[in-house]
């Protein structure tokens, strides 16, 4: 049995809590392929809003929470839902800044030809 396609993994992009402001702050550098699953987990101790272009508001996390965005559960064919390549992701406090902890990314693809 032949298999085409492989996950693989993009390098963690994390941000500390004290580079975390009322300004969005760019995590990490964009991604490399069309994400077909990406986790994003708040371990700080404030709410953060999440955005996929720098400017609007897209996703908004509770303190010490994370945030799934699976796009391919039970997919059959590499047609599809998928967070573009060269996506990058950017934070900022909701009201509070926070006093602990980090935010990190992480993304998976899947990469071709086994």
């Amino acid at each position: 049995m032949a298999y085409g396609t492989r996950v693989a993994f993009e390098n963690v992009r994390e941000i500390a809590f004290s580079s975390i402001s009322g300004s969005y702050t760019a995590v990490g550098s964009a991604t490399i392929d069309h994400a077909r699953l990406v986790r994003i987990v708040n371990q700080t101790d404030a709410q953060i809003y999440v955005s996929l272009d720098g400017i609007n508001n897209h996703i908004r996390m509770a303190a010490n929470s994370f945030f799934l965005m699976d796009m391919t559960t039970n997919k059959v064919s590499d047609d599809g839902f998928f967070l573009h390549s060269g996506t990058t992701f950017y934070v900022k406090q909701v009201s509070a800044g926070p006093s602990s902890g980090a935010l990190w990314i992480e993304v998976l693809y899947a990469q071709g030809g086994v």
